[in-house]
């Protein structure tokens, strides 16, 4: 997922994707323990997804309270 569609989510909408993200990350996770993945990649590109909205998340939450200041 690209940076720039993340920004442009609202924050209900990222904290929506990210625990569907988190969901696909433990599906990923058990599959991989079970019997394997056909691309174990996949895991690392949604961890860097939720670390992108987990990133976003927390400006928003620092500019929310800088502009309350």
């Amino acid at each position: 997922m690209k940076i720039n569609k993340i920004r442009e989510m609202s924050s209900p909408d990222l904290e929506k994707e990210l625990g569907e993200l988190k969901s696909e990350l433990f599906k990923l996770k058990f599959s991989l323990a079970t019997n394997g993945l056909d691309n174990p990649m996949k895991i690392k590109e949604v961890k860097k997804d939720i670390a992108k909205i987990n990133t976003v998340l927390t400006e928003r939450k620092i500019k929310e309270v800088k502009s309350a200041e």
